[in-house]
């Protein structure tokens, strides 16, 4: 019931408040109500208005409560998604637990371990077959375009007189050589009508330190696609190996010479043969990481799914030799091609052009 049709005389109205006796401003006593009805008044009507509207603030206190409550509750709830938002999703530089790391192929909720690292990497490093007058090797590659550049290292395929590469899948493509660098070490070859390929991303050598965690994919002896994992070692190793294909061996590489290694040099010694009369050296990335015969021109990755360097040799030690047609296998001294090494000479592989 509102006010312009409440019945005469049912709530008093108060305008004013006279003083009685010691000239003290008092109230008078409230209306008597009905008892049980609700509100207080009569027929459920809502009672009247407090003197000087007490009872009007009296009534709207709880709701002011209420409602600042639930205001703080929600600034609260808000900060508590922002939060939430923050630990599962890395902003405008990464993606949500359902997405994948920025700049990357890795799962979001697997990165920083070697089973994501290796989900997402794997099908961007492929097996190649080189064949040549010296025999058959085998190498890795890792492919940078989607329409199959692959970057490897010059001893895997010089003087080869075809090229066959593999795919995770297990699909085969052949190949054609657009540009070596012997200085470096590096290659740059090209899948005969491929398309659609996985490829992988190149990250920055400058930022690796020792100790870093990372993870080896390439075909040693031929077994495609072999996960190792190690850390680190150590920065800036000076290692020489053969610049062209005169040493009659071929690190990674099978039956090609007879001596299944690619010879190196570090430290003033000879590793794994001679490395010939024609030789390079370039500063490598050491890692206790696995690589054997078949790892040259895989890749050697961080945790977050980026490839920091191309394997390029490894020790094994020579009075094993007869171990095996690859040797002793690898003792826990690699070495890889930094990446930024890779990226620079991008442009003159792609020229055709090196030294």
């Amino acid at each position: 019931m509102t006010e312009s049709n409440r019945p005469s005389g049912e709530y008093p109205t108060y305008h004013s408040y006279p003083s009685y006796g010691d000239g003290a401003t008092s109230y008078p006593p409230p209306p008597s109500y009905e008892p049980g009805e609700p509100g207080g008044a009569p027929g459920g009507e809502p009672g009247p208005p407090g003197p000087s509207g007490r009872g009007a603030r009296r009534a709207r206190r709880p709701i002011a409560l209420l409602a600042a409550v639930a205001i703080v509750a929600g600034a609260i709830g808000g900060g508590s998604a922002a939060l939430i938002g923050q630990l599962t999703d890395s902003g405008p530089n990464g993606s949500g637990s359902t997405g994948t790391v920025n700049g990357t192929t890795v799962s979001q909720s697997s990165a920083g371990t070697v089973s994501g690292v290796a989900a997402a990497v794997s099908p961007a490093i492929v097996e190649i077959g080189a064949a040549s007058a010296a025999g058959q090797s085998t190498g890795s590659g890792v492919v940078i375009t989607s329409d199959g550049e692959i970057i490897t290292n010059n001893h895997v395929i010089s003087g080869a007189s075809r090229i066959e590469v593999t795919l995770s899948t297990g699909r085969t493509y052949t190949a054609d050589v657009v540009g070596t660098d012997a200085d470096k070490d590096l290659a740059l070859i090209k899948l005969n009508g491929a398309s659609g390929l996985k490829t992988a991303t190149l990250g920055d050598s400058s930022s690796v330190k020792v100790g870093d965690q990372v993870v080896a994919i390439g075909s040693p002896e031929g077994l495609t696609g072999t996960v190792t994992s190690g850390i680190v070692s150590a920065l800036d190793r000076d290692v020489t190996v053969a610049k062209d294909d005169d040493s009659g061996g071929g690190q990674g590489q099978q039956q090609r010479g007879g001596t299944g290694q690619w010879p190196f040099e570090f430290g003033g010694q000879q590793f794994n043969g001679d490395t010939g009369s024609s030789k390079t050296t370039y500063k490598a990335l050491q890692t206790d990481a696995s690589l054997n015969p078949g790892n040259s021109g895989g890749a050697l990755i961080n945790m977050n799914g980026e490839i920091i360097g191309i394997n390029s040799a490894m020790y094994s030690p020579s009075s094993a030799s007869s171990a095996g047609s690859s040797g002793a296998g690898s003792v826990g001294l690699g070495f890889a091609i930094p990446v930024d090494t890779v990226k620079a000479d991008l442009d003159t592989l792609r020229a055709g052009s090196g030294s």
